[in-house]
C-alpha cells in the first residue's frame, strides 16, 4: 500500500515526554497539522501535584482545568490525562481508541537509533542500554512507554530520538582525543541533543528556500535555557556543540558549556568539592546565573538595560561563544546557504541575534537591523534582501515535529510486522 495513502489514517498523535516527575502531553490532529489540547502534570509522587489541561478553541484561544491534587504514580498521571482527552467539555475525542499512535520523546538513543522507529521489546532493551549515557532522561522516558502501552495498548507507539539527528557527524567530529578503547568499551563520544528542533527547523527552510534540504549548507541555532548549535551539510548534520552529555558547547541559562577539563580537577583539590557538588555547580549554578545571577535571559537583558555590568558582560560572552561556533562552523562547511536562529532566545531577542552575527559580513553574515527588531511571529527573514546568506528566524516545534516522524513510522506499520525497526538492533 502506498505511505501516503497509509498515512491518512494516522490521524490523531498523542506526544508524549516523560520526565523523573512531570509528564508533558499534546494531541494533534495530523489532518491539520493542529494542536488539540495540551497539558502538563507535574510533581507527581509528591503530596500534591499539578495537571494544568488546555483545550484549544477554535479562535485560537483555550479552555484551561487544573487541578491540584496527589497524583501518585506516572500511570496514575497518564490515566488521569486519558479522563481529560475524552472528558465534553475539556477533551477533544470521545474515546481513546480515536488515537491512532503515540509519539515518545527520548533523550538519548546512543548509536543504536539513526531515526525514529516503533517500539518493540528490542526497542526498550537497546533504550535500556543507553540509561548511563542519560540515567535523568532516558529510565523516565522508558516509564512513560511502559504506562502508555499498558493504558493504549492498541494506538502504535513510537521513540524519537534527541540524539538521532546528530547520527551522521564523522568520526572526526564525535570522537574525543581519549585512549581509542573508552570510546570502543564505554562508549565515551560525542552525541549531541536538541536534534528534534534542529532537524526541524532545518526541513522548515527548505521548504521556505524551495529547495531539497539535501542540497542545503545550514547553521541552525537553538537558543533556548539549553542552547546548541549545529553544522547541517547537504542536509545531514556533521556537527554540533553538545557533547556526550548536554553540558558541552554553548553558554546556557545554567550550563558552563566549554571548560577547560581541569577545572573540576581544580575545584576539588582546592576547594575540596565533592564529584555531586561540582556537577551541581557546573549544570545548575553556572552559565548566566552563574556570571550575573539570573538564568532567564529576559531578567538578564533588563538587568542590562539598567546599568548592570555582569549582566551586560554575561550576553557578551554569551554571544560571543555562538559568533565563535557559527566561525568554525561555516569553516567546516565551507559554504553556507542559511543561518538559522530558533527556541526561545533565538526567536525573541534581537539584541542577541545581533551580537551573534556582528562583524561577520565577510561570511556573507548580516542582518538588517529594521527587520531585526520588527516585532512578528512566525517565519521571517533578518538578512537584507541582497544578502549572501539568508538570516531566518524559524520558531521551533519539536512536539509536531515528534508527530510528523511518528505518523512516518508507523503510517503502514502493522503490529508484529517489525516495519521501521532499526537494522542495528
Amino acid at each position: 500500500m502506498d505511505s501516503l495513502l497509509c498515512a491518512v489514517t494516522v490521524l490523531k498523535i498523542l506526544v508524549i515526554n516523560t520526565g523523573s516527575s512531570s509528564i508533558k502531553y499534546q494531541l494533534l490532529d495530523m489532518k491539520e497539522q493542529q494542536v488539540l489540547v495540551s497539558g502538563l502534570a507535574e510533581k507527581i509522587g509528591e503530596t500534591t501535584s499539578i495537571l494544568t489541561h488546555k483545550k484549544i478553541l477554535a479562535n485560537k484561544k483555550n479552555r484551561t482545568k487544573i487541578k491540584e491534587e496527589r497524583i501518585c504514580n506516572h500511570r496514575d498521571g497518564l490515566i488521569q490525562i486519558t479522563g481529560l482527552l475524552v472528558d465534553p467539555e475539556y477533551g477533544a475525542i470521545r474515546d481513546k481508541s480515536e488515537i491512532s499512535a503515540i509519539g515518545h520523546r527520548i533523550v538519548h538513543g546512543g548509536e543504536a537509533f539513526i531515526s525514529p522507529t516503533i517500539i518493540t521489546e528490542k526497542v526498550i532493551e537497546a533504550i535500556k542500554k543507553n540509561i548511563p549515557l542519560a540515567p535523568l532522561h532516558n529510565s523516565p522516558n522508558l516509564t512513560g512507554i511502559e504506562v502508555a502501552m499498558s493504558i493504549f495498548p492498541n494506538s502504535r507507539h513510537a521513540a524519537v530520538f534527541d540524539t538521532a539527528f546528530h547520527q551522521t557527524i564523522p568520526p572526526k567530529a564525535f570522537l574525543y582525543a581519549l585512549p581509542y578503547d573508552l570510546y570502543k568499551k564505554e562508549r565515551i563520544r560525542r552525541y549531541g541533543f536538541h536534534g528534534t528542533s534542529h532537524s526541524y527547523v532545518a526541513e522548515r527552510c527548505a521548504d521556505y528556500l524551495n529547495r531539497p534540504l539535501k542540497e542545503l549548507n545550514l547553521i541552525t541555532i537553538h537558543l533556548g535555557n539549553g542552547a546548541s548549535i549545529a553544522a547541517v551539510k547537504n542536509g545531514e548534520c556533521i556537527d554540533t556543540s553538545m557533547g556526550m552529555t548536554p553540558l558541552a558547547g554553548l553558554v546556557m541559562g545554567t550550563r558552563c558549556g566549554d571548560l577547560d577539563p581541569a577545572i573540576p580537577l581544580f575545584l576539588a583539590d582546592h576547594l575540596k568539592m565533592s564529584l555531586k557538588e561540582i556537577d551541581r555547580l557546573l549544570n545548575k549554578e553556572s552559565g548566566l546565573k552563574g556570571i550575573c545571577g539570573a538564568n532567564d535571559m529576559r531578567e538578564v537583558i533588563e538587568k542590562k538595560n539598567k546599568g548592570d555590568n555582569l549582566a551586560k558582560t554575561a550576553m557578551e560572552i554569551y554571544c560571543y561563544r555562538i559568533k565563535k561556533y557559527i566561525g568554525a562552523y561555516f569553516a567546516v562547511l565551507g559554504d553556507l546557504d542559511a543561518l538559522i536562529f530558533t527556541a526561545g532566545i533565538g526567536e525573541n531577542a534581537p539584541d542577541i541575534r545581533k551580537g551573534c552575527c556582528s562583524g561577520l559580513i565577510r561570511l556573507g553574515i548580516e542582518i538588517d537591523n529594521t527587520k531585526n527588531y520588527q516585532p512578528g511571529k512566525g517565519l521571517r527573514e533578518i538578512s537584507p534582501s541582497a544578502g549572501e546568506v539568508k538570516v531566518l528566524i524559524i520558531p521551533t516545534n519539536e512536539e509536531l515535529q515528534i508527530a510528523l516522524e511518528t505518523r512516518k513510522v508507523t503510517a503502514c506499520w502493522s503490529k508484529g510486522s517489525g516495519f521501521a525497526e532499526n537494522p542495528n538492533l
